[in-house]
């Protein structure tokens, strides 16, 4: 499928492709154009429009497009759910509703800077997104084995903790 956007992402529209790569669609093709012309290469392309003015897959209130992509493919990967709270936080500059934003509005901002384009922007930030995501598995990962956890030192702590992540 061609999934297509406006141009010139940033936080939003490096975690959508990431999020419909993993969970949606693996072969997913994207498209990058001015805002203007999303809706002249929808009609041409049949590409699915995400993160744009007046479209099914955008911000909705005080939800972003990471939220309606997971929303409408019940996406419900629980690591997912908790790495949105970081996107919509980012996207929104709420950052009051996930500390992390901070930091990945910085590192999309920073990656504007030095990539070629777009293409190379989503592609990079898969690995951003991709540590994000393990972070988040993590964070759940040490409240539910909270109990187990305290009975192992800081080796098997590490040991087990990566075991699960990589689950």
């Amino acid at each position: 499928m061609k999934w297509i956007t406006r141009e010139h992402v940033h936080v939003d529209r490096v975690a959508c492709p990431w999020l419909i790569r993993r969970f949606v669609d693996s072969e997913a093709e994207f498209i990058f154009v001015p805002a203007d012309k999303i809706n002249e290469v929808v009609e041409r392309e049949g590409a699915i429009p995400f993160d744009a003015p007046e479209v099914e897959l955008g911000h909705k209130g005080e939800r972003c497009s990471f939220d309606a992509i997971i929303k409408k493919y019940r996406i419900k990967d629980p690591a997912v759910l908790e790495l949105t709270k970081i996107v919509r936080a980012a996207d929104t500059e709420k950052w009051e509703l996930a500390l992390e934003s901070v930091g990945l509005d910085a590192i999309a901002t920073g990656s504007m800077m030095i990539v070629k384009d777009d293409n190379e922007a989503i592609e990079k930030g898969r690995y951003v997104y991709d540590s994000l995501y393990a972070y988040c598995k993590l964070k759940l990962l040490k409240a539910k084995y909270k109990k187990e956890l305290e009975r192992m030192d800081r080796k098997q702590q590490y040991e087990f903790l990566r075991k699960k992540v990589r689950e």
